[in-house]
């Protein structure tokens, strides 16, 4: 599966586009993750907690976009984005998006 950001894949022609394509996950913050992060904030710096947690939804959300232009027959992915908001208090979502496409 190419996945890019762009509207295009270079050297590549679109021969079909299939549509819309997303992959989201809601993510709890850990209690421990937490306490670390009250601690680091009056010292400043990366809370890796945190980090290692978005990292883990970014790659969940992408593998789900990716599924669902699988199951279209697409073998690409154009205009990707992602995007993170909170949804409640302690709980993340992350969302992949792009438009699914067949490639010459």
């Amino acid at each position: 599966m190419i996945i890019v950001t762009t509207d295009y894949v270079p050297g590549r022609e679109i021969k079909e586009v299939l549509g819309l394509v997303i992959g989201n996950v809601v993510m709890s913050k850990h209690v421990g993750r937490d306490l670390a992060a009250a601690f680091k904030t009056l010292a400043g710096g990366e809370i890796k907690g945190y980090t290692e947690m978005l990292t883990e939804a970014r790659n969940i959300a992408i593998e789900r976009m990716v599924k669902e232009a699988e199951e279209l027959g697409a073998d690409g992915i154009i205009g990707v984005r992602l995007g993170s908001s909170s949804v409640m208090s302690g709980a993340a979502e992350m969302v992949a998006y792009g438009t699914a496409v067949r490639l010459e």
